[in-house]
């Protein structure tokens, strides 16, 4: 656990983001207070390096849902009624990271562990955001099990745009993440990279086989695409430390 006072300065940051996203409309009101908690938990929980890159992400994807509002909301493609996100947005992409921060802090796992871990979540929650935000601009949208073309927003259609920026998005937030968790740069961010690519693709497949027909909820999608994320990123980590020894 952090020293008292970055501990606190985490806990307050993290009210006035959500207070300030809840005005500015990016957020319900329990979405708000969803967004609280996470903040909160990791800022008290986890390091301030960790608490940092969250606040970066969840910036970063509030710019993303507003940018273009007007046309998402003329195509009906927008988030609730003007593009805030409620409660179970928040909690779809917050979970995975405070389980994460959860094992660190009952020693679990260990430091790299969680590195990977927890900015494999980053990157899988904030690329698909970014991407699916950015993406509905692309008319070239092709269902992901079929290859037949889709409206955009119909869930597991990607297309190349989405694709493109998913692939990039996840290269810069894995590179950002890795070092401001680690406070270095290592061959090792190549593994939240690949999980973030890994997760978007994931995403419009559970999206086109769970999604659609009512099995699961996008939110369900989101959580469980960054839990699998986190979990095979740790396989790819223990068999290069175990059996190749590379790490």
């Amino acid at each position: 656990m952090e020293e008292a006072y970055l501990v606190a300065a985490a806990v307050i940051i993290s009210a006035i983001m959500s207070l300030e996203a809840y005005k500015l409309g990016c957020l319900t009101r329990d979405g708000a207070v969803a967004s609280f908690l996470v903040g909160a938990f990791v800022g008290v929980f986890a390091s301030i390096n960790a608490f940092f890159l969250l606040a970066v992400f969840t910036i970063a994807g509030f710019f993303a849902t507003m940018r273009d509002i007007g046309r998402k909301k003329a195509e009906g493609l927008q988030e609730g009624k003007s593009g805030e996100r409620n409660w179970k947005n928040v909690a779809g992409v917050g979970i995975p990271p405070c389980l994460i921060v959860a094992l660190a802090a009952l020693g679990i796992i260990d430091q790299t562990m969680f590195a990977i871990m927890f900015v494999s979540t980053i990157t899988v929650a904030g690329a698909d955001t970014i991407a699916s935000e950015i993406g509905v601009r692309d008319n070239r949208v092709y269902m992901i099990t079929t290859g037949k073309r889709v409206e955009p927003g119909v869930n597991g259609g990607v297309s190349p745009l989405g694709t493109a920026t998913s692939t990039v998005a996840s290269l810069l937030i894995a590179i950002l993440g890795w070092g401001v968790v680690t406070e270095s740069l290592g061959w090792m961010l190549l593994i939240p990279f690949a999980m973030g690519v890994l997760g978007n693709l994931l995403d419009s497949a559970f999206g086109a086989v769970l999604e659609n027909p009512g099995y699961i909820s996008k939110y369900t999608n989101n959580c469980s695409t960054a839990l699998i994320g986190a979990v095979i990123g740790l396989a790819i980590y223990l068999i290069l430390r175990y059996h190749y020894i590379l790490v």
